[in-house]
């Protein structure tokens, strides 16, 4: 890619950037397959359902609008308010850090440029950060 179409390509939305659908669902899916298999992720698959399906929906649907795409999670549920949302599960250093681990792998194993996979790692550690609430 020469310089200005990688200029082009950085100006595309993320949910562009990603592989609008297809590549959201992959990166979800990554995701709570590293969350469901990893040792290492213990604590944070334990604050979630024995089921997976109905967070990784949920998932795709809300990193769709966050990420400038389909307003899925808002159409189905309203407003977000992530924080609300997470109040009743304890969340520390140690959940948002194997949180923030699946969701590093997943990028890993995606086709995303560097740059991208840093600026979205940014946003989910700052999103992650604000979820502690212990």
């Amino acid at each position: 890619m020469n310089d200005s179409e990688q200029e082009s390509f950085q100006q595309l939305l993320p949910f562009e950037r990603i592989g609008g659908d297809e590549g959201l669902k992959k990166l979800v899916k990554l995701f709570y397959d590293n969350m469901d298999t990893l040792p290492e992720a213990k604590l944070i698959r334990d604050l979630h359902a024995k089921d997976l399906r109905s967070s990784r929906e949920k998932l795709f649907m809300f990193l769709s609008g966050w990420m400038g795409g389909p307003d899925r999670y808002i159409a189905a549920f309203g407003h977000p308010r992530l924080r609300a949302r997470h109040l009743p599960f304890p969340i520390g250093a140690d959940d948002r850090d194997q949180w923030l681990m699946c969701m590093h792998k997943a990028l890993d194993e995606i086709d995303v440029d560097t740059v991208f996979k840093e600026q979205l790692m940014t946003s989910f550690t700052q999103t992650a950060d604000h979820m502690m609430n212990k």
